[in-house]
């Protein structure tokens, strides 16, 4: 997920305007997509009725702190959430007790892991299900990949069955070895 420097949706996060931000001109990493900072959202686990995802911001402009952030997040299956109203999730920064965001550079990011719950007449990793519609940080819109440019996932927990010829040629050769032994 990546914002586009020119982007109007950007002005907040790095232009200088505010009182508090009249001398300060951002100082971005360079990366591929320039953006002070980048949200990843990665699938970890998949279980049988559960799935879970991890997700990182991290801070890529050195002149910027951010200790008081937002991060909102529009996804599917946010709705089959408890105490949840559509399919949006906020996550935020306190002030002064999540110092995570005020460095830059891999020292500078906070995770939170996700469980969701699956729901079988509707779950589907398929064309890009798994991701978030639309990622919000501070207010700005964050530009994401479209559905099918994501990987097509398993819709299910991996589930190891043993084969009869997998049994059948493990026993062969447990035979054949205590015969000779």
């Amino acid at each position: 997920m990546v914002m586009f420097p020119d982007s109007p949706h950007l002005a907040s996060v790095v232009s200088n305007h505010g009182p508090d931000k009249s001398s300060i001109t951002p100082l971005v990493r360079c990366t591929r997509h320039m953006c002070p900072i980048r949200v990843h959202w990665h699938v970890k686990l998949n279980y049988k009725e559960y799935w879970r995802v991890k997700v990182t911001v991290t801070n890529f402009n050195y002149r910027m702190n951010y200790s008081d952030w937002n991060l909102v997040v529009q996804h599917p299956n946010f709705d089959n959430l408890t105490q949840l109203f559509n399919d949006t999730a906020m996550l935020w920064g306190v002030k002064f007790y999540n110092d995570f965001l005020m460095q830059a550079g891999s020292d500078g990011n906070v995770q939170s892991e996700l469980l969701f719950k699956k729901d079988k007449s509707t779950f589907t990793f398929d064309k890009g299900w798994a991701f978030p519609r639309r990622v919000y940080f501070n207010g700005d819109v964050c530009v994401m990949p479209p559905p099918d440019a994501y990987p097509w996932l398993p819709n299910t927990g991996s589930r190891q069955e043993v084969s009869l010829l997998v049994l059948m040629m493990t026993s062969l050769v447990a035979l054949v070895l205590h015969a000779y032994a």
